[in-house]
């Protein structure tokens, strides 16, 4: 696409610092990009879940283990300590027996959270289209085999 000189006079000198102009820029598409591994934490399955959950209130781990299905103890775990070194939850051990650790989020971490709930509020809404989408590639693919 071609771009007048006059009109590219007109172009803002500094681009607003958003995810599309740095995906432009190319931080994030560089292999090594620190905020590669905090999409990594922040986009895993279990760490969209967690952060959903967590948006809720304040969870013991196996309250979060027992709301969010599928999770194993060593995946909750570990994407807890991600979510907790990015500085997205914060993990507090009380001194009382038996052990009790709460898990809750950060004032970063509920930033987060609502962005990933409108991906999550979107993916839901949009899941009659989405299967509907599945269904019609999976009849193509096998109209093609036949």
């Amino acid at each position: 696409m071609k771009v007048s000189v006059n009109a590219a006079k007109s172009l803002p000198t500094a681009d607003p610092p958003t995810l599309l102009n740095k995906m432009r820029r190319g931080e994030l598409l560089v292999e090594a990009c620190p905020s590669r591994e905090v999409l990594k934490h922040l986009t895993s399955r279990w760490g969209v879940l967690v952060l959903l959950v967590l948006e809720t209130r304040v969870h013991r781990f196996s309250e979060l283990r027992r709301a969010i299905g599928g999770v194993s103890e060593r995946m909750l775990a570990q994407t807890l300590q991600w979510l907790e070194s990015d500085g997205l939850v914060d993990r507090t051990a009380l001194k009382v027996v038996p052990p009790h650790v709460e898990y809750r989020l950060t004032p970063l971490g509920r930033e987060a959270a609502e962005k990933v709930r409108g991906l999550a509020d979107w993916i839901e809404t949009s899941l009659p289209r989405i299967l509907q989408a599945q269904e019609a590639r999976n009849q193509e693919l096998s109209s093609m085999t036949s």
